[in-house]
């Protein structure tokens, strides 16, 4: 491992901080394409490269030493049954695996690509786990009639999108309205098609 490990260390030397401030949910992090922008140049110049893969649930990354052949790899579990609001299951898988991308690089590489909390003395209690009595269980659909109000604006989130409270426009497909809601999928394509010839 003497050669990967030189250039590995080489390549720390001059990879400077990644952050650029792309917004998560109360923090701000370096996202996929400023964090390639930033090594691959630098990554080359070392002889090193990299590759990343899903098997089964889980995420491997390797990094790699050209001429020599070295290699180290480190694999994580992408997490499973994740529900996030507005997406569907291969959204939140996709979203699930970028994630674990950008961790798993930064850490193997030694980047920072985050802001560091901790050094501005924040400090974050965390509640005391509830006890459960009964295991949780999924709400019932909320029934949609055709011609309600309520249809229309299941229409306008699949056509042109609505804002969230944080005024994002988030979009829905006729998929994932038959997941939150107990409504016909025929009515509800038919009337995605109208509103969509009408705008």
């Amino acid at each position: 491992m003497k050669e990967l490990y030189k250039a590995l260390a080489a390549f720390q030397q001059e990879v400077p901080v990644i952050h650029k401030d792309t917004q998560g949910y109360g923090y701000s992090y370096a996202d996929l394409p400023a964090i390639f922008e930033a090594i691959n140049p630098i990554m080359q110049k070392h002889g090193l490269g990299f590759t990343q893969t899903v098997n089964g649930t889980q995420l491997c990354t390797t990094v790699f030493h050209i001429k020599s052949g070295e290699s180290i790899e480190g694999c994580a579990d992408i997490p499973q049954d994740v529900t996030l609001k507005g997406m569907n299951s291969f959204q939140v898988l996709g979203s699930a695996i970028t994630y674990m991308r950008r961790y798993q690089l930064s850490a193997m590489l030694g980047l920072v690509t985050d802001k560091d909390t901790d050094a501005g003395g924040q400090q974050f209690k965390t509640a005391p786990p509830k006890k459960q009595t009964a295991p949780p269980t999924a709400p019932p659909k909320k029934t949609v009639k055709f011609g309600t109000d309520e249809f229309k604006k299941v229409v306008d989130w699949i056509v042109t999108g609505v804002k969230n409270k944080d005024g994002e426009l988030v979009q829905g497909t006729v998929g994932m309205a038959v997941e939150i809601y107990d409504i016909d999928e025929d009515e509800l394509k038919k009337a995605v098609i109208v509103k969509k010839e009408l705008t």
